[in-house]
């Protein structure tokens, strides 16, 4: 579909994190992420800005359906819904991934509707 291509904001990724994300992107479930890693624009760790999600990061991010959802972005084996812990492979995970508070982006839902979400808040992990 046009408007998710249109709706792809420019994202940063560190460079640790991309070396283990770009590692896991084999599969079905891994496609999207690499479509991410290669449009992120990767830079050292320590030159990734507060404010953008990586790993780790606590998120507060609002939907155009209406949603407000509070979560963090973690390594799929430390995922849990239920504590908001959600995995970087699932589809709102990778959308998150390199924004920064401010920017939205389109994304297709598990059941295949487009919906989109917009960064209100980003905490770095520990922070």
């Amino acid at each position: 579909m046009t408007p998710l291509h249109l709706s792809r904001p420019p994202i940063l990724v560190g460079d640790t994190d991309q070396d283990r994300l770009a590692a896991m992107t084999a599969g079905a479930a891994g496609e999207a992420l690499l479509t991410e890693l290669a449009r992120a624009e990767v830079v050292p760790e320590a030159r990734l800005p507060a404010d953008v999600v990586r790993m780790g990061s606590w998120v507060r991010y609002s939907t155009k359906s209406g949603g407000v959802r509070e979560v963090t972005l973690v390594w799929p084996e430390e995922a849990d819904i239920g504590r908001g812990r959600i995995s970087v492979l699932t589809p709102i995970g990778t959308g998150l991934l390199g924004l920064r508070a401010g920017q939205s982006i389109a994304w297709l839902t598990r059941d295949g509707r487009q919906d989109v979400l917009r960064v209100e808040e980003v905490r770095a992990p520990g922070g």
